[in-house]
């Protein structure tokens, strides 16, 4: 059976891969199709998108927005996004201008707390990338402050933590119209991780359906037992497109891997089938 995914990461923002190691190892995984869905962000699209080239691999472009609802973190990927239209990348500067101000304030937190960093020695060390919470950890990792990544969220960049500092988010309506002005398909990711019971799930869906959302990512990494079968039948419900991933981001998530996820993952390549314009 021919295997996509369409939640994957790159070092362009949290991933460890860059775009074409990824499109190197997904050939290796024998996947015909990924879509590369940084966190705002599609720096490394073009990237993969020639390395494709080499492979009988669609590099299909997607970006990741982090929103708020309800103070709920609830992300919304775009997939099959005009990745050059200018409109949408200008949102996405601003999206990173406040993000590069957090930056700033969770290094003064860390040194605060006696770590040797700045936001100089981040970008010596990971280029030019979107720095996530996840590189503060990495870097903390492998400078030997810390004997895991889980314990740098656990005792300073998680909410509550001494150096954790709330990040801007726009609405889920918002993302959804900025990626639809970019003529990308707003899908709903990972619906079961922000812990909503089905009654706030659904509510939740009602609404950005109206807002104009066209799919839900109802095969998922960390799903279980009933769980997939469940976001399909919501996804029926809505007449929502149904889409997979693995939210794969190399080394940052190790139990994560691309394509099968936990293992056990399968994501057909007919999914495709639904997006005319594939």
């Amino acid at each position: 059976m021919n295997t996509i995914d369409l939640h994957v990461h790159s070092n362009a923002s949290d991933g460890t891969y860059s775009p074409t190691q990824l499109v190197d190892y997904a050939s290796k995984k024998h996947l015909s199709a990924f879509a590369l869905t940084d966190h705002d962000t599609v720096a490394g699209v073009n990237e993969a998108i020639h390395a494709a080239t080499q492979y009988n691999i669609k590099v299909i472009p997607g970006v990741e927005l982090s929103t708020d609802y309800n103070n709920q973190d609830v992300h919304i990927l775009g997939l099959f996004i005009d990745y050059t239209n200018d409109s949408f990348l200008s949102k996405l500067k601003d999206l990173n201008a406040i993000r590069a101000k957090r930056n700033d304030q969770m290094c003064y937190l860390l040194q605060k707390e006696g770590f040797d960093i700045s936001i100089k020695k981040m970008y010596e060390k990971f280029g030019d990338t979107v720095i996530t919470r996840a590189h503060f950890a990495r870097y903390l990792l492998d400078h030997g402050y810390l004997s895991s990544m889980k314990e740098a969220f656990d005792s300073y960049l998680d909410v509550g933590c001494s150096c954790y500092v709330p990040k801007y988010k726009c609405s889920p309506f918002e993302a959804i119209d900025i990626i639809l002005k970019a003529n990308g398909v707003p899908v709903l990711a990972h619906p079961l991780l922000y812990r909503f019971n089905n009654k706030q799930l659904e509510e939740l869906v009602h609404l950005l359906k109206n807002s104009g959302l066209m799919g839900i990512e109802a095969i998922y990494s960390l799903n279980e037992n009933q769980d997939e079968a469940n976001m399909l039948a919501l996804a029926r419900k809505y007449n929502l497109k149904v889409t997979g991933g693995s939210d794969f981001h190399g080394k940052n998530k190790p139990n994560i891997d691309l394509g099968i996820g936990r293992g056990s993952l399968l994501i057909p390549a007919s999914l495709l089938e639904q997006f005319a314009f594939s």
